[in-house]
């Protein structure tokens, strides 16, 4: 996770460096309109995890951080718009993303409670992102949007909401005359805490074999996903 994030940066410092350094193009024409592509995503996913126990004298809180690294593909459509301003544009779009991680949570309370496992797929996300020309053929943008994923819960408790956050990213694009379209972004997106609750419903509670989370036990996990993405796609 923390190699994902250092390449991330770079490639961040890499785009605000050709922005500050490029003058801004007056003709905006080869990046205005609609547009669809497809999307690989190298994504890094991790959770800040939290399980507290009153089940025993001691009431424990075991905390730990659980990352899972991916390769996941996805659609993405949007509108570009010239906002009248020489070389600057608005980017409009949604993406969707399939597949995802499965991480696991490890409690070592003294009364043995099965462990807790999340699983975050099926991302959408919606955004908008000022988009500065460099050239006749290239771009690059800021991008703020809102996500949604979908979580899915393995062990005895209760099932947590799905997952909305903030998703901050920058990029570039360049466009050939044909209407052909590569892109290349990183991005972050932290996500709202998640929480549930035990059970008490499996079976062998208080043993090392225990399948059950006593519902005395709250396990939270605040996720974040750190991921970059190349798309290629057409522009209409």
């Amino acid at each position: 996770m923390n190699k994902l994030r250092k390449i991330l940066c770079a490639v961040s410092v890499l785009v605000l460096t050709s922005i500050m350094t490029s003058p801004l193009i007056a003709d905006s024409s080869n990046f205005a309109g609609p547009y669809v592509g497809f999307q690989v995503q190298a994504v890094g996913v991790e959770l800040d995890g939290n399980i507290k126990s009153a089940g025993d004298a001691k009431g424990e809180t075991t905390t730990g951080t659980a990352g899972k690294t991916a390769i996941i593909g996805g659609l993405e459509a949007g509108y570009v718009i010239p906002i009248g301003i020489e070389g600057l544009l608005l980017d409009i779009g949604l993406s969707y993303t399939a597949g995802g991680a499965k991480m696991r949570t490890n409690n070592d309370d003294e009364k043995a409670s099965a462990d807790v496992i999340f699983e975050v797929d099926d991302l959408y996300t919606g955004w908008i992102a000022p988009t500065f020309a460099l050239s006749d053929t290239s771009s690059a943008y800021i991008k703020v949007g809102y996500t949604h994923a979908t979580v899915s819960v393995t062990g005895d408790v209760t099932k947590p909401d799905d997952m909305e956050g903030a998703t901050y990213a920058i990029g570039t694009r360049t466009v050939l005359a044909s209407g052909l379209f590569i892109k290349t972004e990183a991005g972050i997106t932290k996500f709202d805490a998640l929480s549930v609750q035990g059970l008490g419903k499996g079976g062998g509670a208080g043993t090392a074999n225990s399948s059950s989370v006593e519902t005395s036990t709250n396990v939270t996990a605040d996720p974040t996903v750190a991921y970059g993405s190349i798309s290629i796609g057409m522009r209409f």
